[in-house]
Order: structure tokens, then sequence, then C-alpha cells
């Protein structure tokens, strides 16, 4: 499947973590062309294998890359007079949900809107405020009974949003992050298919990352892979954020660098990138990366890993925006790193040797 269908068909689909099934199975739909073997840990991350080349060395090493497919979204609370009351799953920006549409995922799939007080009936100091949780509902049309019937407190909620095509190869949407790394992923296992690699693959659609990066944790621990690499997103460059604290969305992946990064798996993509003349930008992340690879990196007795960011604008909107070639950048950099793996570099990031 092509780049473009396979983001929007993802962003496009229901996935809010701990409820990523939907989501799910669009994914496995796109790795199984590509991988021997597919399953679900019991935590719900997909894990699907493309196994490398025998090389005669013995057993083979292997590799994890991880985006995670959940969204954040919204969970209902209380049913209150034919309204709905609600609470958010994950980070979202209180500033934008006031007029979103949503779908409500109860015994049955209901349009709805986000709405509260207009501004006509507000006080002065509360049109100064952002308006809290407890003064935002969402009206489906049904009348108090009808509500009773179709949904229950518990019932998960979405942000209705298709997906839009802008200038210059750039397209917007919600859950870019991180299915966008979903996509890079793809991309990858589909440039493999036409290059020879010796390391297994492990491709990894990991669940509950906007929740506590749980489903990377499990997943890392029952995979044991013995280097990771995490693609997630970055902020892109976009008014009102300093310069410093951004990435060129068009500008190429942005490689992390910092504690939570190896330093030769850094400078392994940076040769690598050079070498295929990839753009790239360095992205220096001094403490926590709050990512799937903060959570790799110490899982078991710990792995070397790295982090790839997709440079991305307006983050943990309905609207993230985000450049098709950086993903398809990402995917290539990837399988290329993924086409020089050997025990050289294997003794170089100092892993024990592989058992005969």
């Amino acid at each position: 499947m092509q780049t473009k269908e396979f983001l929007k068909k993802l962003s496009e689909a229901s996935g809010v973590s701990g409820y990523e099934a939907p989501v799910r199975e669009l994914v496995r739909e796109e790795f199984l062309q590509y991988t021997q073997e597919l399953r679900v840990d019991p935590m719900g991350s997909l894990i699907a294998c493309k196994r490398g080349e025998p090389n005669g060395a013995g057993p083979r090493r292997s590799i994890m890359l991880a985006g995670h497919m959940d969204e954040i979204g919204l969970l209902v609370t209380k049913l209150e007079k034919g309204f709905l009351r609600f609470g958010t799953v994950g980070g979202f920006d209180l500033r934008v949900l006031l007029g979103q549409e949503v779908v409500v995922h109860g015994k049955k799939d209901l349009p709805g809107v986000i709405g509260t007080r207009p501004p006509h009936v507000l006080s002065a100091e509360e049109q100064e405020h952002i308006l809290p949780l407890d003064k935002l509902f969402i009206d489906v049309g049904l009348s108090p009974e009808e509500l009773a019937q179709w949904v229950r407190v518990g019932d998960i909620i979405t942000i209705q949003r298709g997906f839009t095509e802008l200038s210059n190869n750039l397209v917007s949407g919600k859950a870019f992050d991180d299915r966008a790394a979903v996509a890079c992923i793809a991309n990858c296992l589909q440039h493999l298919t036409t290059l020879r690699h010796t390391w297994d693959v492990y491709a990894v659609a990991t669940v509950q990352e906007e929740v506590g990066l749980k489903g990377a944790l499990t997943s890392a621990f029952g995979i044991a892979p013995d280097v990771g690499i995490a693609i997630d997103v970055g902020h892109g460059n976009m008014l009102g954020v300093p310069e410093v604290d951004t990435v060129n969305v068009g500008g190429g992946p942005a490689l992390a660098i910092g504690p939570n990064i190896h330093p030769t798996m850094y400078s392994r993509l940076v040769d690598v990138a050079k070498a295929n003349e990839i753009s790239y930008q360095p992205d220096a992340i001094p403490g926590r990366s709050g990512t799937d690879a903060w959570a790799m990196q110490v899982a078991r007795e710990g792995m070397p890993t790295a982090l790839i960011s997709i440079p991305l604008r307006y983050m943990h909107t309905s609207v993230e925006t985000i450049s098709l070639k950086d993903v398809e950048r990402i995917g290539r950099l990837l399988a290329l790193f993924i086409s020089g793996l050997n025990e050289e570099f294997a003794r170089d990031i100092g892993l024990p040797q592989a058992p005969a």
C-alpha cells in the first residue's frame, strides 16, 4: 500500500490507549505482506517479524522497531440530562476541545459535538479563562432515555477528523502521533524486501504509549532484541515556538542525541544518512525523551537504543501536520541501517558474542 493511503487509514481509525483493536487490524493487514511471523502480545501490541538471511555465524541477532498506534481520546464519565460528561485519556489540550466533532463508541457509534454555554451568558471572568472539563459536555442529539439505551459510563470517545492533503506534500489529521511512525515502519519493511539483511527485524506497533509507555516496555521485555529504535514525533517548526525547540517539517528525520540514546547507534544512523544522501536533523534531548525509546532502553538488562522523530506541527490536536517526504525518508533510512548490521557493529556497540 502507498504510504499516503496507509497513513490516511491509520489516522481515521479508532484506537484510544487501551482500546487499540480497530487500528491494530489495519496494521496487521499491512505488516502481514512483508513479514513471516505475526502475533499480538498480552498487552495488545502487534509484533511482526521479518527473518534475516542465514549468515553462517550462528544464531541471528535482532533489532526492534517501535511506533505506538494508540491515540489520545475521551471517556464517558457520566450521563446527565441527555448529555455526556467525559474525561481525557492521555494529554489533551483543553483549549482545542470545544466545538470538536466526536464519535461516541457505545453499543453503536454515535456522532456528537462538544459544547458548552455560549459566550453571551458567560461572566467577564469566565470569558478570560480556558474552560475546564466540568464546563464541557457532549451532545449526540438523544433524549435521556435514548442515551441510556446506547451509551454507558466507560465508553470510549474519539475525535472525528478526516485526513487532509495540504500543499508541498504536507498532510494533516488526527493521531499522526504516532501512527505516522507505524507508516514509517511499514515503509521500511517494504524496502527490506529488496535488500539483504542478516538480523531479524521485529516491527512492533505498541499500545498505551500515551498513558505510560506500557506497550514498548512489555514488548521489548518479551522480544529481548539486541538493539532497538523507537520512531515518534518531534515538535515541527511553527509560529510562537522557539527555533531551538523545533525541527523543520520536510527537513528529514530528526535523530535524537542525549542520555536516552546510545552514541554508537546515533553515529551509525548519521553515517547511513550521509552515505545515502538522506536529509536528517540532529535533535538534542538532554533528559527524558518521553517516547518508547525511554522504555526500551531499560528493558531487561538494557539495550542500545536510538530515537528517530518525525517533525510534526500542532501535537496532540486533531490537525497534526507532517510531510510525507519525512515519513518516506525515515522508512528508507531504517531499511538501509538494518541492511548494514553485522557482527562488527555488534562488537562496536558492546554486545556480548552471539551464542553458538
